[in-house]
């Protein structure tokens, strides 16, 4: 009786969580409404990143912050359903990390299509056919995506938001451990696990793959064969999980983009994304970076790639803390610009918590 008693209790509960969640989807029905009228973007990252921090103080327990921002991701998923049809486009098949990072990012509730390269990604949205798109752009462990970084060069759209995913590898298969003779994986992915690999399957083949669940697939098939993958490639191709957190370093984060046509407004905690090349001439590079110093702005990213239409020419891409429209980030972009050959602001975007 005394257990009949409390589950009657969560029953109320429940029924007036489902009052308020109605109430709040009305509301949110008005602002797509407005939204239309307007010709406003239905996905406004700076606006969920705002809410999350205020549910979150509105938290006293015993529920985790973790699991609130889980239960309003969903919230927040179906809002935008409500609001539009949303269509997101991300790099690799399902079961993947990015279509990981793309659930964590948007939830269950908008329309989620896979690419076959991340050049395919930006274009589905330069064509209309997504509205935005998530690509991987570091690896914490194996470092910068080259191929993402060579797209965003040239291309008209906007970095909206930035996500950062832990990323747990599992060795998976159908066979015991000892039978294993071919690993396959993607090349990252490998890369992250070299030392485990090495340690306790010496002499094993390791095998590339496109994707990690194209290993998975390939270990639900071949003998002798595993793949290093998601826990949720074992599920969709029902693997064995052999072993678990297998990634040669615990906190291996990978940094994943959400890319656009809009431009985000600042929230107070932003990053600015930008690339740039500079002129052949002693000291280029310390001119463009002087600026930042000058006007008190933090750099979190230097990387360098080569330009694709000039020999020996180089390409830096830098994020900074602060926005395009913070007057000290104006002020130093105009400075920088007049020594490269070639500056292009990438997007801002607020900024993610490690």
């Amino acid at each position: 009786m005394v257990l009949n008693k409390i589950r009657n209790k969560i029953d109320e509960i429940d029924r007036q969580i489902v009052e308020l969640l109605n109430l709040r989807y009305q509301q949110v029905k008005e602002v797509g409404n407005w939204k239309r009228r307007n010709n406003s973007p239905v996905y406004v990252p700076e606006r969920e990143r705002n809410l999350l921090r205020k549910i979150c103080e509105y938290n006293q327990g015993p529920m985790t912050d973790d699991i609130l921002k889980s239960v309003y991701r969903e919230i927040m998923s179906g809002a935008l359903k409500l609001e539009s049809a949303l269509r997101v486009t991300y790099f690799g098949p399902a079961g993947s990390f990015t279509h990981q990072a793309a659930l964590s990012r948007f939830g269950h509730n908008v329309e989620l299509y896979p690419a076959a390269s991340i050049a395919a990604v930006f274009r589905d949205i330069e064509a209309e056919r997504s509205d935005y798109g998530c690509v991987p752009i570091e690896n914490s462990t194996e470092g910068a995506v080259t191929h993402t970084l060579d797209t965003l060069v040239n291309t008209n759209l906007s970095i909206c938001a930035e996500l950062n995913l832990p990323i747990h590898h599992y060795l998976m298969g159908r066979e015991p451990f000892d039978k294993i003779k071919r690993v396959y994986s993607h090349i990252q992915v490998l890369g992250q696990c070299r030392e485990y690999l090495q340690k306790n399957l010496p002499g094993v083949d390791c095998i590339e793959t496109a994707s990690t669940p194209a290993a998975a697939a390939v270990a639900a098939e071949e003998k002798g064969s595993a793949a290093l993958a998601g826990k949720i490639a074992a599920e969709l191709f029902e693997l064995n999980i052999l072993a678990e957190n297998v990634e040669d370093f615990s906190n291996n984060t990978t940094r994943f983009l959400i890319l656009g046509k809009q431009r985000t407004q600042a929230t107070g905690d932003d990053k600015t994304s930008i690339c740039f090349a500079v002129k052949d001439k002693v000291g280029a590079l310390y001119d463009c970076l002087k600026p930042f110093k000058n006007h008190g702005i933090t750099m979190t990213k230097v990387e360098s790639r080569p330009m694709k239409n000039a020999n020996w020419e180089y390409c830096f891409f830098i994020d900074i803390r602060g926005h395009r429209d913070n007057k000290n980030v104006q002020q130093a972009f105009a400075e920088i610009e007049q020594s490269c050959s070639f500056f292009k602001i990438l997007g801002s975007y607020a900024r993610t918590e490690n």
